[in-house]
């Protein structure tokens, strides 16, 4: 059941995560290219899109919506996506869950890591991997909720291949409003 969950929400984020994480807050914009960053990067260096983007989608008029929320990171040289977060409210358990994209070429057994502010630091396995990344997701427990919308920045960490440890920091400055979107 959790790999079928897995699956679903890999394949969810893959068809319609990335295209509308480059979008921006219009609901029915056409895509667009990412925006540059807000503030200089070197060549190399990962930028954040401003803001989590909250979004809704349906598969059919009938269907029931499904939202998220979303934040990226992507290398401001080649438009190359290094860390998405997607987290959406199931609806059957009303439970907030992350599901996270990571680039490849990861030293997969040591898995990923999130961390809020200097608080405590939460452990996640890499579930899956494919020619756009790898995947890890996880249930958000109250205390990480109540951590993300009151945090300053969320560390998402892992290894890359050479066993050397990359930290991207994504602001929580409009998660709360954000997540209150969807919620």
């Amino acid at each position: 059941m959790q790999s079928r969950l897995v699956a679903l929400a890999a394949a969810a984020l893959m068809s319609t995560g990335v295209a509308y994480a480059q979008q921006g807050a219009k609901k029915n914009a056409p895509p667009q290219p990412a925006p540059a960053p807000t503030q200089p990067q070197a060549d190399g260096a990962p930028a954040q899109q401003p803001g989590w983007i909250a979004r809704c989608t349906s598969a059919s008029r009938d269907a029931q919506l499904e939202c998220a929320i979303e934040q990226n990171a992507v290398l401001t040289k080649t438009g190359q996506t290094i860390v998405l977060i997607n987290i959406r409210v199931a609806a059957d358990t009303r439970t907030p869950i992350a599901l996270l994209q990571l680039p490849l070429g990861l030293n997969l057994p040591v898995g990923a890591k999130l961390q809020v502010d200097e608080g405590k630091t939460i452990d996640l396995q890499i579930q899956t991997c494919e020619n756009r990344g790898c995947y890890a997701s996880t249930p958000i427990a109250s205390d990480l909720l109540a951590a993300l919308r009151s945090g300053k920045q969320l560390k998402v960490s892992f290894q890359n291949m050479a066993k050397e440890t990359i930290a991207i920091p994504m602001p929580l400055g409009d998660f709360a409003s954000a997540y209150d979107k969807i919620k």
